[in-house]
């Protein structure tokens, strides 16, 4: 076992009881196993937040974890697409649908007595943009894996030591994180180089999120991303592939 493992559970270990805020990624399908382990299936109870932000494919992978490893598991429903402030989608959203999600696990801890609000969050999570860990914080809620500064790849370790199939899964973003832009979009491939084309009323958000478009078209391949300051426009291949005089 490793230290931070260990730490985790000694943490863990201190709690009268809890409840996880539970999505079935990697970080709290982890922290689910390692506290049903710890503290037995009276003393905790993994919550999902159902809404049609929620992907059907996590929501099936989640129920497989929770089956497999006995861990109690109740689903309730979230409303964060009723948030003018969510549905805007700002760079904070997130904030938005944390809030919503504590809003419903919090009264649900209360009302079966469980003593402590707990989430997936890691230490890694902590350097990045997360909104959604302000609201948790304000909220209150635990995060046991940032705590004793677990890193993911740490977690990816112990989960496969565990036995959990979704050791290695990729990381699976909320759906809202794919709505934004409407209207035309394209993206060129022009071998190594990706270019996006949006409406041009578009092109001020993109470039305000282009770090992490950037980091997913990276992961498929591509070396440079860029956005074409011109906008999105028919016929555009064509006059790039026009003759010059």
């Amino acid at each position: 076992m490793s230290g931070t493992v260990a730490a985790l559970r000694e943490l863990v270990r201190t709690f009268r009881s809890a409840l996880l805020g539970y999505s079935g990624g990697i970080d709290s399908a982890f922290l689910a196993v390692v506290l049903r382990q710890e503290l037995g299936p009276d003393r905790m109870l993994a919550a999902i937040g159902r809404s049609a932000s929620y992907p059907r494919v996590q929501w099936e992978a989640a129920r497989a974890v929770a089956e497999r490893f006995a861990v109690p598991l109740v689903e309730i429903d979230t409303h964060e697409l009723d948030d003018p402030h969510y549905l805007a989608n700002p760079a904070n959203r997130c904030f938005f649908c944390k809030t919503e999600l504590w809003s419903r696990l919090l009264p649900e801890a209360r009302a079966r007595g469980l003593a402590v609000v707990c989430d997936g969050t890691n230490a890694e999570d902590l350097r990045e943009h997360r909104p959604g860990y302000a609201a948790g914080k304000q909220a209150g809620i635990r995060s046991p894996l940032a705590e004793i500064g677990m890193t993911k790849s740490e977690i990816r370790a112990a989960a496969r030591e565990l036995g959990l199939p979704t050791w290695d899964a990729p990381a699976a973003p909320c759906l809202s994180s794919r709505v934004g832009v409407t209207g035309d979009l394209r993206v060129r491939h022009h071998g190594e180089r990706a270019r996006i084309e949006v409406e041009p009323q578009w092109i001020p958000w993109l470039e305000e999120r282009l770090g992490s478009v950037t980091r997913r078209l990276s992961e498929l391949g591509f070396a440079v991303v860029e956005v074409d300051p011109r906008g999105y426009r028919r016929g555009s291949l064509l006059q790039e592939l026009r003759p010059r005089a």
